[in-house]
């Protein structure tokens, strides 16, 4: 059985543990970028199948309000249709295509 190297000076030791080092270092980084890699993957893979909570989105439902216009601002947008011809060529163009700029 070997004894252990008590009597090599510490340099020495370094030296050896370098040399391992160096020859082993290209599969250590390998293995940690393939440990960030596989974090990566999982998170995202679990993220993307993560449902929300169903009392946040009862708050969230509870929060938005129905928009209300005013009657005043429906009569006064059908006033000034009904006189001017450029108007009514805007709203009618905007009624046929509401998602054209």
């Amino acid at each position: 059985m070997k004894k252990p190297h008590t009597n090599t000076p510490p340099k020495v030791r370094i030296v050896r543990y370098l040399r391992v080092a160096k020859k082993h270092a290209p599969i250590g980084l390998g293995l940690f970028l393939l440990a960030i890699y596989g974090f990566l993957f999982y998170r995202i893979a679990t993220l993307t199948s993560a449902e929300p909570d169903p009392t946040a989105v009862s708050a969230g439902l509870q929060t938005i309000g129905i928009p209300k216009v005013d009657q005043n601002v429906i009569n006064k947008m059908q006033q000034l249709e009904d006189n001017s011809v450029n108007v009514q060529t805007l709203f009618e163009g905007a009624r046929s295509n509401p998602f054209q700029e």
